[in-house]
């Protein structure tokens, strides 16, 4: 396998419900493994995600978990995650998921480079970037 650079995202608990709503927006195949399953049944976090992986039809892939008592969580605006190509249709739906119950910064619109590209934070508080390029006449 080649080397890949894949995005990790922490949350405090709730990594099950963002990593499903993820595969709402992007299909795929989600993988979910709890502390319990990993023999970490005290503390109350059995139950939370220790790591979560999500395959998609286009090959992108997500990873996440959720940060276990005792380990610091600093959620903030020092990450955001890139989605680019030239498939418009595509790009717009991932758009509109993710955009829905969050912020827009940028909307989604043609741009002074001549692509379509917008800026929003989901509903659990992740930057996302949609560029969508603009098919060259050939």
């Amino acid at each position: 396998m080649a080397s890949r650079l894949n995005p990790y995202v922490s949350f405090t608990d709730n990594a099950r419900q963002a990593m499903e709503f993820y595969q709402q927006v992007f299909g795929g195949e989600l993988t979910l493994r709890t502390f319990g399953e990993f023999g970490a049944a005290d503390g109350g976090h059995a139950d939370l995600v220790m790591h979560s992986q999500l395959e998609t039809p286009s090959g992108y892939t997500l990873m996440a978990s959720d940060t276990p008592p005792g380990m610091e969580h600093n959620p903030g605006t020092n990450i955001t995650i890139s989605l680019s190509g030239d498939d418009p249709d595509e790009l717009h739906g991932y758009w509109d998921k993710l955009s829905a119950g969050g912020a827009v910064s940028v909307p989604l619109e043609k741009q002074m480079w001549g692509d379509e590209f917008g800026a929003c934070t989901d509903r659990f508080g992740i930057n996302w970037m949609v560029n969508i390029g603009q098919a060259q006449a050939g």
